[in-house]
């Protein structure tokens, strides 16, 4: 470990993106260096080697000069997208790697382009598609790679805004930034639905870009008001993408809509065996011993085996409640409530912990469940891997017993 070699990194482009996202991050890792800065506007560049960079680390205005630093090992691009491209076609052949800001280009040429450089150089390319590594996004792909959802044959790509008009920097310009929300928030929503396809290969698209709402001036805007001469890209786009095997992708994206269906950077796919998507957490579908469920892994959850707060969350009225060891058998309740026995046999998830509920009518508080049987509902399991999966009450994946328990003394 202690040989290991320090990264020397060189940033162009100290604008928003840089200091809101990639130095924070590069600072935060052992074993990188910043050690060069370059920005058309010299200020920028001296402010983030002041923040960000080693003592002797050196500032330009212009990338070229930055580029012949031979001991620069990597080169993050976060200028804005009309010169994504070009600069990094130069910095691979410059015999650097590169970390390039998203969207990759402003149009497939340009991105053709950069692709080429790097098989050229064998020098590493990576774009800025962060969404993938989200833990939802990172089970979702495990679930696709070990085939839960079958053949993935429709999707649906979604990066919607009500009014969240970013306005600052270039967004705003389509010279500068060669597009609007479908280039910016998009390519998120549009990268993790092919990621978790696995399916690169269009045969057709069709799509429509709206330039309905950016002269308003009636605004409402996360942002405050853009100005409506300056805003020239799209304020929303929407399209369709059909794949050689014939599955079929729909693309959402807006920075302004008139709605309240309100989604970012999310996917959902819809596949032979199984469904997912992102609008809730993410909730796994399908259907299981003749039965529908939804499944929810909790990412935050630690293994516990009850949680009050997770009750109050999904709306069940609680006056007591139980924790239960599950033993594919009968089980005792610790409180006033009455338990059940549940038969996990081939569940789709073998489960550790049970949390059970009674319908609403019984748990009313003051009130005491009679002797007898009665339905009751999950809507919590915890795995043995320690996660938390939340189900509907009507969707179970496995089969419920409800049975007469004795109260305990």
């Amino acid at each position: 470990m202690g040989n290991e070699k320090t990264v020397r990194i060189g940033i162009i482009g100290c604008g928003g993106i840089a200091n809101g996202k990639h130095m924070p991050s590069l600072r935060q890792i052992p074993g990188v260096q910043m050690v060069a800065f370059c920005d058309i506007i010299e200020e920028r560049a001296r402010k983030a080697k002041q923040d960000y960079g080693t003592p002797d680390a050196a500032v330009y205005t212009d990338y070229r000069k930055l580029l012949e630093d031979k001991t620069i090992d990597v080169v993050h691009v976060c200028t804005p997208n009309r010169a994504h491209s070009f600069i990094t076609v130069d910095a691979l052949h410059a015999g650097k790697h590169v970390m390039c800001e998203k969207p990759m280009a402003i149009n497939a040429a340009e991105a053709k382009k950069m692709l080429d450089a790097a098989k050229e150089t064998g020098k590493l390319l990576t774009i800025g598609y962060q969404s993938r590594q989200r833990a939802d996004a990172q089970y979702m792909k495990q679930e696709c790679l070990a085939g839960t959802f079958g053949d993935i044959y429709y999707a649906k790509a979604t990066a919607i805004r009500r009014r969240a008009v970013p306005t600052w920097g270039v967004f705003l310009n389509e010279y500068e930034q060669g597009g609007g929300p479908l280039i910016d928030i998009g390519t998120h929503a549009l990268d993790l639905t092919l990621w978790m396809m696995d399916n690169y290969k269009p045969k057709y698209c069709l799509g429509q870009t709206f330039h309905k709402l950016n002269k308003d001036t009636n605004q409402g805007n996360a942002w405050g008001n853009w100005d409506p001469e300056k805003f020239t890209v799209e304020d929303s786009a929407f399209g369709m993408v059909v794949m050689e095997n014939g599955a079929v992708i729909n693309l959402e994206s807006a920075w302004a809509l008139n709605t309240l269906d309100v989604r970012e950077a999310v996917t959902t796919i819809c596949g032979t065996r199984a469904g997912a998507d992102m609008d809730d957490g993410l909730r796994i579908n399908g259907i299981r011993q003749n039965c529908q469920y939804v499944f929810k892994p909790n990412f935050s959850a630690a293994g516990a085996a009850f949680s009050r707060p997770k009750m109050a969350e999904a709306g069940m009225p609680v006056s007591a409640s139980s924790s239960i060891a599950m033993t594919n058998g009968t089980v005792r309740h610790k409180s006033s409530l009455f338990l059940s026995v549940f038969k996990i046999g081939s569940s789709l998830f073998q489960c550790g912990t049970v949390i059970l509920c009674e319908k609403g009518s019984f748990m009313q508080k003051g009130k005491r469940p009679r002797h007898g049987r009665f339905p009751f509902q999950i809507f919590q399991l915890v795995s043995h891997s320690g996660r938390e999966r939340f189900f509907t009450p009507e969707t179970m994946p496995m089969a419920a017993k409800s049975v007469t328990i004795d109260e305990p003394p």
